[in-house]
């Protein structure tokens, strides 16, 4: 998979003035940098290597489903926010120990703007019988 190039500018925006924020705290968390387990929870999770945060973004994933799931029974909506928050959080944690970062997140996703999701998935499917063919 190639990770589209994050250098070039893209427009600040709150949301991701929060994200990379949030991004720099994790990166000053991971061991290499100091980082120390017995006081820091992000220190602990990449500590543990992908097994231990891998394991928690899936556990938050089932938690969002569980959440909107429970909306649609009268829940407060709020909880799916909670969770989502919850899931992100980890998926950064991921992203920080593969040395990715929310830019690059959204760099991807503007790339796939105005493109039809099933146009999209489609490109993807061709890239991998490409790339499998090479």
């Amino acid at each position: 998979m190639t990770v589209p190039d994050s250098s070039g500018p893209m427009p600040a925006s709150p949301t991701l003035d929060i994200l990379e924020r949030l991004a720099a705290v994790i990166d000053s968390r991971r061991p290499a940098a100091g980082g120390d387990p017995s006081t820091s929870y992000v220190a602990r999770l990449l500590h543990k290597g992908p097994d231990g945060f891998l394991k928690k973004v899936g556990e938050e994933a089932t938690e969002v489903v569980m959440a909107c799931k429970d909306a649609d029974h009268g829940a407060p909506r709020e909880k799916i926010v909670n969770e989502v928050a919850d899931l992100w959080f980890h998926c950064m944690v991921a992203l920080a120990h593969y040395g990715l970062s929310p830019r690059d997140v959204a760099a991807e996703l503007a790339r796939r703007e105005g493109m039809s999701g099933i146009e999209e998935k489609a490109l993807r499917k061709a890239q991998a019988r490409e790339a499998a063919g090479d």
